[in-house]
């Protein structure tokens, strides 16, 4: 039985690409029922019913899985935010930082738009840097650090996530020119970008490897135990000898994390985030039971 990756899942087909062709499939009614659910970047086996239409019977096993976007098999997540036009949104940062550090994967974050705010790509760049995350300072429009973008991504499969307007289109395209994705302007009136991505899908790269490029965010959630959630900080983790345990480093005497905050070793706007996103999952919690 023929096997391939999903690249693409749209209107109820699983686009499945293997050696020779991609075959336009549907899930098998039995997977169906017992809620097998298929994602980009899946490998599956598929029955060949000709003219390259199939019917998909098997997921291989998953080696990750990124919750939000859904995307199966990937090495690593590259966060993608603008500099200016739009404004970073450092909370939104930290959010998508949460669920790739809870999924496991490897983060790169990547500022575009340098050009147009050059001190504080790099005062961001450095915050982060020291939490020990690599950064990327970006321009597509002087196409700055393209040659570090392109090898940072060969021979692995990278999700390009982040919030609509911030150029992860224009950068794929220079990346690989035969992507031709379409790009947008940010809406001066909302001050965010026109989404440009309607569905994920995984675009192979000719210096191997693929990338997934995903539709816009406007919000995320979060579904984890309040207790994981400060191992999704990596800041935090050096800091967490406190007087109680588990400890939720907001309301408990002698946290080791809220004594580190007060010294200066971990941002506030970072701890901020910490509490609002502890804050939601602890609403959703007491909604659930």
């Amino acid at each position: 039985m023929p096997q391939g990756v999903v690249i693409r899942a749209y209107n109820g087909y699983h686009y499945v690409r293997t050696e020779a062709s991609v075959f336009e499939c549907k899930t098998r009614g039995k997977m169906k029922k017992q809620r097998e659910k298929v994602y980009v970047g899946d490998y599956v086996e598929f029955e060949d019913l000709g003219q390259e239409k199939g019917i998909i019977e098997k997921i291989l096993p998953r080696k990750t899985l990124l919750e939000r976007p859904t995307i199966a098999n990937i090495s690593q997540v590259f966060l993608m935010f603008a500099v200016k036009d739009p404004d970073v949104n450092l909370k939104l940062l930290n959010r998508f930082l949460v669920l790739a550090e809870h999924s496991d994967i490897p983060i790169v974050i990547c500022l575009n738009k340098v050009e147009l705010a050059e001190e504080e790509a790099n005062r961001i760049a450095e915050e982060y840097r020291a939490i020990g995350y690599t950064v990327l300072l970006l321009s597509a429009h002087e196409e700055r650090n393209i040659d570090m973008l392109k090898a940072a991504l060969a021979d692995k499969i990278t999700v390009f996530a982040g919030p609509s307007g911030v150029g992860k289109s224009s950068l794929l395209n220079l990346v690989e020119p035969t992507f031709e994705l379409a790009t947008g302007s940010v809406s001066e009136k909302i001050g965010r970008g026109k989404h440009t991505t309607r569905f994920a899908q995984l675009l192979p790269l000719s210096s191997g490897g693929y990338v997934v490029d995903t539709p816009g965010f406007s919000y995320t959630e979060f579904e984890m135990e309040e207790t994981a959630l400060a191992s999704c900080f990596p800041e935090f983790r050096q800091y967490e000898q406190c007087r109680f345990s588990p400890c939720l480093h907001s309301h408990e005497p002698s946290c080791g994390v809220k004594e580190a905050l007060d010294r200066g070793d971990i941002r506030q706007q970072r701890y901020q985030s910490y509490l609002e996103i502890l804050a939601e999952i602890q609403e959703a919690k007491k909604k659930k039971y």
